[in-house]
């Protein structure tokens, strides 16, 4: 046994080791010899970074490593029914995956395959591998949609991946997982960059189906918060290696290793607000301050001045229906606010309550079907596109995906020199390219990023990047629209620091927008919810999140993960 009761074992990872060959000079060791088991109708949780091996392992398990550059190095053993996986034939090997063993991948708007319908999808499984008619299978195809919740199942099963939300995405990965009745089940990070509410609905389904089904789940994640909800029992991963292991009673009273308690502490806490967030390199070095010293005051006190007033801003959306008809969808409607300058208006609300929408129209990416945004006074929406360049320096934005919002053609050094020669910053590009080092400096980014293009950083580091590119302009608001979405805590937690310091410094502004409740309390100086387009409360950030008024409002915090909680965690 490693680290588990002395329940059944339904399968085993010996001394797991797997190379990438990189090019013919260089080898990559992301496994370097991982153990743990798995016990039948258990759940265990592999927690780690980016990189840190979690995904190889689930692929490794399920034989899907790439066999043009992944190799399996001998002595490494993954038992299943008393067999050594890497001894049996591909054949049996593929009648296994699916079946016996299957898997609910991290990204279902990538896994799923966008030009057949999701009931093509799920049909295919199950004539695949249980060999059912057409007719059969797509009567069980039916039920499994019901089963994982998708709502009017005989409408959905032939709609498209795109015309479902991510959340229903993942219900249909469910149902495509659990379709030939697994006896173990792989959930590699299922609740990523999901809402709150999204996130718990997921999570309980597929607790639900477990108990039901009697499987065993392997929950890859690089969220603690949730492994308490979910697991029996922790393998902590980094580098490609077991940096430790126990019960989750364990794990959370007890962690032994450096790196479990840093994964634990760079979560913004929700019971006090540290000056810094600790990160890794923290814990591994010995310099992680006492918790909740030299704590950091939010809120407003009423005579701050008022950078950003926006009165009843609407955007509306017009689509054709049939060939003459039109629909119009109210993205926002009405909204009204105000930013104060030097602090944090935090901006709640699920998928689709107009978040994003609201921030690109502030931006002027959006036009705006009705309202005002008056900056210093003057109605931003009013202003012809010359007369708002002025502007568009002080206004900036941090888009959520730093892998869509950099040319890829570009390097860092062009991304963030391009801005600037159009807006005729600095007085010449040796002028400029000085502001450039500066700024990548501030970012915590070496110098010679300057010459790397966005493929060579992570994602981290192209934040960091998108960042930068926004202080080229010396801005007075800044919108960071789910800026540190789905970035590993430690990640998140640098780039948190790094915004609260901006702040402190220059006395920026920002419109903080996340599905994360706990990263808003820990930046926001108030928080305003926003649902079906609307804003429905607006209110000090102690104050919400301790005496919501709205049932929305209260909806969200109820769907926090809490973490461990003694008793409250699950029990094996």
């Amino acid at each position: 046994m490693t680290g588990v009761s002395d329940r059944e074992i339904l399968a085993s990872i010996r001394d797991l080791r797997v190379d990438f060959r990189i090019d013919a000079a260089t080898t990559l060791h992301a496994l370097k010899g991982v153990s743990f088991d798995i016990p039948a109708h258990g759940t265990v949780a592999l927690v780690g970074e980016s990189g840190s091996g979690k995904s190889v392992t689930a692929l490794a398990i399920l034989g899907l490593l790439p066999v043009a550059n992944a190799t399996v190095l001998p002595g490494s053993r993954i038992a299943y029914g008393g067999r050594n996986l890497l001894e049996i034939a591909l054949r049996e090997r593929e009648r296994l995956r699916g079946s016996a063993i299957s898997m609910v991948f991290q990204e279902p708007m990538s896994s799923l395959n966008p030009v057949f319908t999701v009931g093509f999808q799920l049909v295919e499984v199950l004539t695949k591998h249980l060999g059912l008619s057409g007719g059969q299978a797509r009567a069980r195809a039916l039920e499994l949609l019901r089963e994982v919740g998708i709502p009017e199942p005989e409408a959905r099963i032939d709609a498209y991946p795109f015309q479902l939300s991510g959340g229903q995405q993942q219900r249909v990965m469910i149902a495509m997982a659990i379709a030939c009745e697994p006896r173990l089940l792989i959930a590699d990070e299922p609740t990523t960059a999901l809402d709150v509410t999204v996130e718990r609905q997921i999570l309980g389904l597929i607790a639900g189906l477990q108990q039901r089904r009697q499987m065993a789940m392997l929950f890859i994640t690089h969220d603690l918060a949730l492994v308490a909800e979910v697991a029996d029992h922790v393998v902590v991963m980094r580098d490609g290696e077991v940096r430790e292991q126990g019960s989750v009673a364990q794990i959370f009273e007890a962690p032994r290793d450096g790196y479990t308690r840093a994964l634990l502490a760079c979560r913004p806490p929700l019971e006090h607000r540290p000056r810094r967030l600790p990160v890794i390199d923290d814990f591994l070095d010995g310099r992680v301050a006492t918790p909740g010293v030299a704590g950091r005051s939010r809120g407003l006190r009423g005579d701050e001045q008022i950078i950003l007033d926006v009165r009843h801003l609407t955007k509306r959306f017009h689509f054709r229906e049939g060939l003459f008809g039109k629909r119009e969808f109210k993205a926002v409607s009405d909204a009204s606010f105000k930013l104060a300058r030097g602090k944090t208006l935090g901006v709640v609300g699920e998928s689709g309550s107009g978040k994003t929408t609201l921030a690109l129209t502030l931006a002027r990416l959006h036009p705006a079907s009705g309202g005002e945004v008056l900056f210093d006074g003057e109605d931003l929406l009013a202003l012809s596109p010359s007369a708002a360049m002025r502007y568009k320096r002080r206004f900036q934005i941090v888009f959520q995906n730093p892998y869509a919002s950099l040319n890829p053609r570009f390097t860092a050094g062009q991304i963030l020199l391009e801005p600037m020669r159009i807006h005729a910053i600095g007085a010449n590009d040796a002028g400029r390219c000085a502001i450039v080092c500066e700024l990548l400096d501030k970012v915590g980014l070496p110098q010679s990023a300057f010459f790397k293009y966005p493929h060579e950083f992570s994602g981290g580091e192209r934040q960091r990047i998108a960042i930068a590119r926004c202080l080229t302009m010396k801005p007075e608001v800044l919108i960071c629209d789910e800026a540190v979405s789905a970035l590993d805590v430690s990640v998140q937690a640098q780039l948190l620091n790094l915004l609260q310091d901006l702040q402190d410094k220059y006395g920026l502004s920002y419109i903080f927008i996340s599905h994360d409740l706990a990263v808003v309390r820990y930046m926001a100086d108030e928080v305003m919810v926003m649902n079906g387009g609307e804003v429905v409360e607006i209110a000090d950030a102690d104050e919400l999140y301790t005496s919501p008024r709205h049932p929305y409002t209260r909806q969200l915090l109820a769907s926090l993960p809490h973490g461990w909680r003694g008793g409250a965690a699950r029990s094996g």
